[in-house]
């Protein structure tokens, strides 16, 4: 059988409209329970697998070891068409790149909580950031890491939206999400799972997803 992402993963931006009846997908952080490093003691360790694998006590050949090689080979992978990428090993890493990206009047958007995962949702008030206007956010995004290392990166052409999520049935509401639509896939790959989800080819459709438990994204302030 072909693979599939789950249900609700992505999905087109004519979703977001209040009413809409939709899966959500499972946005629970599904990473284990990590903490930032202190700026000054990350700062000390070499951003390379052998380094890590040494200061943390983790064999490169087991599962948190091949994890590791990923991650610092996902942060040194040069950026793709109209990206600026980051991995931050500190809060203050991220705040400073959202910064440099966006200037000092920024907010940060997150999921507020992880209710309906795995269901049937329906949308209540459905809000774009800056009036739905066309932006430039910066989404930071958690790796598998011994400590806590975010991807960063500005997402060119981009709207975020914030949303009221209720019970499918009921009415009631029992979250409140954020969701970003990527309005040029150019540059995707033909196989990611957003293409295999809702047909279409990169360049041909934007995509939307989620922004996931343990996720953020930052937009100047409205």
């Amino acid at each position: 059988m072909k693979w599939s992402p789950e249900p609700g993963k992505f999905f087109r931006e004519r979703e977001l409209v209040a009413g809409n009846r939709m899966p959500m997908p499972d946005i629970r952080d599904k990473m284990p329970p990590r903490a930032f490093l202190p700026r000054d003691i990350a700062g000390k360790i070499p951003f390379e697998p052998n380094a890590v694998s040494e200061v943390f006590r983790v064999p490169l050949d087991t599962a948190m070891g091949k994890a590791v090689a990923s991650t610092v080979a996902e942060c040194e992978r040069a950026p793709s068409q109209g990206e600026t990428k980051r991995c931050a090993t500190s809060a203050e890493d991220i705040v400073d790149f959202a910064v440099e990206m966006l200037g000092s009047d920024i907010v940060v958007h997150s999921t507020a909580s992880t209710a309906g995962s795995g269901a049937d949702i329906r949308l209540g008030n459905v809000t774009g950031v800056h009036g739905g206007k066309v932006t430039r956010p910066v989404s930071c995004h958690q790796s598998l890491f011994p400590y806590l290392v975010y991807y960063c990166h500005s997402v060119p052409k981009a709207r975020v939206y914030e949303a009221d999520i209720t019970a499918a049935d009921s009415g009631q509401k029992i979250n409140h999400g954020v969701a970003i639509c990527h309005l040029d896939t150019s540059d995707w790959s033909p196989a990611h799972g957003a293409f295999i989800a809702l047909g279409g080819k990169p360049g041909k459709i934007e995509v939307c997803h989620w922004i996931f438990e343990g996720d953020m994204t930052w937009t100047v302030a409205d």
